[in-house]
């Protein structure tokens, strides 16, 4: 297995262009499977969940070509409907082929999805919804299997969260569907908005994408586009968490500023300096960070989960004390054990993490558990003194693109063993 080893303690300074999102990337690749010829898709990164993504296209019978940062995907000739446990069980956001490939095929089978263990994240809405849009689903022995024999018809459906999954799941399945299906609480993050440029361009009808409320009135058929991947804000977070801890000036080149509008205040209450100027980032960072005093994770417009753990190696050496409240997931909590191995000052109580900053970390050997968890245990190792190995990386490797090597064009010590 590979790990991480930092040297740690070296200010890092230049500029790096932000990679294209992952949760982005994921529905779009899907959503692929409702066009009738071929999708360019630019600025799709290098990571494992596309990497598995595009191994259950190439499964369903799909043809999909990279070349560097582009994606050429061909479903003209897609011959299946079924995607095997193995493949499903490679990444969590699996379950957004399943609204694709009913609308494809009347009829989709699959085993429930695999990835990171972050505890509950039931895919009860999902099924809900596209029962509401006339699939018949039958769940047995850890599969399902979907039949809409009539093909999709059109609902108003209320989610009682506002699910990014669930309302990319209904979208698909809605953009080809017979009448106009009205989603209320949907979800508004930045990538639900790119998955619905992408379906436009393809010349699906949706309005409302980024708001509460979303319409798709269905259309019979969709045709191949070229589409640009907006670039990933939780990576953007994690490199600003980089510049902070190591007391660094860098650069991000590609960054969508109002999607940092609730990470942006965090940093600037830690003491950091952030100015843009044409999707140019800089960060600068003091010599001496402040705590944050109170962080809430919530869905978007909200501060993101999945920005929690690498913001808490920040507040692990900020002056004073953060307190984290996790929202979203129960189980978001894995690196804390890690990043208290590291000298950290953290303690847990149900669904709040309160962090006492220390003057400095110390190296020693951790373990990522998940994604989000394994960066913020690199973002510790930057600053911790000494050398500090990190296995588990494959964990970092689902949602970060050849990050080692970001990070050391940047001026870390950083090497994958």
């Amino acid at each position: 297995m590979s790990k991480l080893v930092v040297n740690g303690s070296r200010r890092l300074s230049g500029e790096v262009k932000v990679q294209g999102s992952k949760n982005s990337t994921l529905p779009i690749l899907a959503a692929t499977i409702l066009c009738s010829d071929e999708c360019v898709l630019y600025n799709c990164p290098r990571i494992s969940d596309v990497e598995a993504s595009i191994r259950i296209l190439r499964y369903l019978g799909c043809t999909a070509h990279r070349y560097e940062n582009t994606l050429v995907i061909n479903t003209r000739d897609m011959s299946r409907y079924d995607i095997p446990q193995d493949l499903m069980h490679q990444m969590r956001s699996s379950i957004i082929f399943l609204g694709v490939i009913i609308a494809r095929c009347k009829r989709a089978k699959m085993s429930f999805p695999g990835g990171c263990e972050l505890g509950p994240r039931p895919i009860d809405l999902h099924l809900s919804a596209l029962r509401q849009m006339g699939i018949d689903i039958t769940e047995e022995h850890g599969e399902l299997e979907c039949v809409a024999e009539n093909g999709l018809k059109a609902a108003k459906i209320a989610l009682s969260f506002p699910s990014v999954g669930a309302t990319e799941n209904i979208m698909l399945a809605a953009v080809t569907a017979k009448g106009t299906t009205i989603i209320t609480n949907a979800a508004r993050e930045p990538e639900i908005v790119d998955l619905a440029d992408f379906l436009i361009s393809c010349g699906a009808h949706i309005s409302g994408a980024g708001e509460g409320t979303i319409i798709i009135d269905g259309v019979e058929k969709l045709k191949g586009t070229t589409h640009s991947i907006i670039p990933d804000r939780i990576v953007a977070s994690t490199l600003m968490s980089c510049a902070a801890v190591t007391h660094s000036d860098i650069t991000l080149k590609g960054v969508i500023q109002s999607h940092l509008t609730s990470t942006i205040p965090i940093f600037e209450q830690s003491g950091c300096e952030i100015n843009f100027d044409k999707g140019v980032m800089k960060i600068s960072s003091p010599y001496k960070l402040r705590g944050a005093k109170l962080i809430r994770t919530m869905p978007y417009p909200g501060f993101p989960t999945d920005e929690q753990a690498p913001i808490m190696s920040l507040a692990a050496v900020s002056d004073g004390i953060t307190v984290f409240v996790e929202n979203m997931f129960e189980s978001r909590y894995k690196h804390v054990s890690e990043l208290c191995r590291l000298g950290a000052n953290i303690k847990v109580e149900g669904k709040v993490a309160v962090v006492d900053g220390v003057k400095r970390l110390l190296s020693a050997n951790v373990t990522a558990l998940d994604l989000r968890g394994a960066a913020a245990l690199v973002v510790a190792a930057l600053c911790a003194q000494g050398r500090t190995e990190i296995s588990g990386i494959d964990f970092l490797e689902r949602g970060y693109e050849d990050f080692e090597g970001v990070l050391t064009n940047l001026g870390a010590d950083i090497k994958k063993v």
